[in-house]
């Protein structure tokens, strides 16, 4: 029979599961899906992500770190789009492991998923709080909230080389704001989509007014040196290739890819809510392209204007749009970039939010975790509300006492080894499944498994060796969970032992 760890999940039962009454409710269409996408894409990533990734370690050769991460986005979503065609149920990677790798694969990369939403959320309230500070020092506010509840209690400096204290005890408003997303997200799906498309359509046009008034502020003398810490900052098993900085952490454009990676969360959130799309084979993959080209395009753009307008190693690394343009004396502009910005983050923080309990309900109806408590709907709003009041209590914590710098290298790892695994799952599918239907097929395969693959694996060896030794500590954590409770509980397992499978 071979080992239960690694037991495929069939196809069917995996289109068995979006029907019934416990299914979530299908009501987004192709516009809401791109919506979403865009919704995680652009926000925390333009609005804070490119100020720490360009001051400490791309500089303005950030532009081209986007074109490589972009890339790499671009292999992984097309394979995206196929399984999303394929399974239009909740789960994203995770579903796509369990019905190729086996158990306990899907077990890794949903464990993963899991810490990649959590510390996502985690980091965009982070920046939330940072920019609603920026706004209210606009109005000479900021008095208000006392020195000690701003910030994270310690911070990693680059130039040293270690960790710092701050001072301060936590960091109250990005607490407030986790509290008040996910009040909004117990209450309904569609009413969560429609206040995250009013978002969206606020901070693109924040984003337009940044590049339309910002490019008149550009002086090209910023740009050079074009890539200060040169093209690299690969380290691999111990050796570098390229610049480092006091603590031995790459430096470099492919360094400054893996730091943003994260950003590019978006397309794997909308591959999450197939069970809640009203044509999942034809709107899923709209989605996920759609909203990954656009945001693409969007970042290169506003990296351009901001290390433009503002030498890279002077750039603000909590809120460096809106302080770029109170750099060159623009201060109106400076209070609608702020408001926009808190917007933009408000919708990244929704959607990152929004994705976690689905990845914990596709883990608990297959037994892998207590059905009772994730995988429980509520009778009115049909949302897992157990689980996303559980996400919003330790995203509000981790946000409170984590610093920026550790939370996005910590995500991006985990986003870039989800995406890792979804291309190779694609190219097992095929030859498991072949007769499978494929509503939607990614094009030029094998190759576009292989080349996602690589990259991902190039920008994971880009990022700090620590983040590395973080991941694995949680996997490790994770194997604890599954061998004490998942395996016993499978849901798989159980029907293999009874011969129904």
């Amino acid at each position: 029979m071979g080992s239960p760890l690694f037991a495929t999940k069939p196809l069917s039962m995996l289109l068995d599961e979006a029907k019934g009454e416990n299914r979530l409710r299908r009501v987004l269409g192709p516009l809401q899906l791109t919506s979403l996408g865009v919704g995680a894409i652009i926000g925390t990533g333009i609005f804070v992500l490119t100020g720490k990734a360009a001051h400490d370690v791309a500089g303005p050769s950030l532009m081209i770190s986007f074109v490589v991460a972009g890339l790499a986005c671009i292999f992984a979503a097309l394979c995206y789009s196929e399984f999303a065609s394929m399974a239009p149920v909740a789960g994203s990677a995770y579903t796509y492991a369990y019905a190729t790798l086996g158990e306990l694969f899907a077990w890794i990369i949903g464990w993963d998923l899991i810490l990649e939403y959590a510390v996502a959320s985690s980091t965009v309230a982070h920046g939330w709080s940072h920019y609603f500070q920026d706004l209210l020092g606009i109005f000479g506010w900021l008095h208000i909230i006392p020195e000690s509840l701003r910030a994270a209690p310690f911070d990693y400096d680059p130039k040293v080389g270690h960790f710092l204290a701050t001072g301060t005890l936590f960091d109250l408003p990005a607490i407030i704001i986790t509290a008040l997303v996910t009040i909004v997200l117990v209450k309904g799906i569609q009413e969560s989509a429609s206040f995250n498309t009013a978002m969206v359509v606020i901070k693109l046009a924040v984003v337009f007014m940044v590049i339309g008034i910002g490019v008149f502020y550009v002086d090209p003398a910023n740009w050079t040196p074009f890539a200060p810490h040169g093209w690299l900052g690969v380290k691999i098993f111990g050796f570098t290739f390229g610049q480092t900085d006091a603590g031995g952490q790459p430096l470099g454009m492919l360094a400054g890819g893996a730091a943003i990676f994260f950003a590019y969360i978006g397309f794997d959130s909308i591959s999450t809510h197939s069970e809640e799309a009203k044509n999942p084979q034809r709107d899923v993959p709209i989605g996920i392209i759609w909203s990954l080209v656009l945001c693409t395009i969007l970042y290169i753009a506003v990296t351009a204007v901001l290390t433009g307008m503002v030498p890279y190693d002077q750039i603000n690394i909590d809120a460096p749009v809106s302080k770029a343009f109170e750099h060159v004396g623009l201060h109106v502009v400076q209070f609608f970039v702020s408001a926009g910005a808190l917007a933009g983050i408000t919708s990244v923080l929704l959607v990152m939010m929004l994705s976690q309990p689905r990845v914990f309900l596709a883990m608990a109806r297959d037994g892998l975790l207590p059905q009772s408590f994730f995988g429980a709907i509520h009778d009115k709003f049909r949302t897992p509300w157990k689980s996303t009041i559980l996400t919003g209590i330790f995203v509000a914590i981790v946000a409170a006492l984590v610093p920026l710098r550790v939370l996005a290298d910590l995500v991006s790892i985990g986003t870039l080894f989800a995406f890792l695994v979804v291309c190779a799952a694609v190219l097992i599918m095929r030859k498991t499944n072949p007769k499978a239907e494929r509503p939607f097929k990614a094009p030029l395969m094998p190759f576009t498994a292989f080349a996602g693959i690589a990259l991902c694996l190039l920008l994971m060896f880009s990022l700090p060796a620590e983040n590395w030794y973080r991941l694995f500590v949680w996997l490790g954590l994770g194997f604890l969970i599954y061998f004490g409770y998942g395996r016993k509980h499978s849901v798989l397992a159980k029907l293999r032992a009874e011969g129904k499978l």
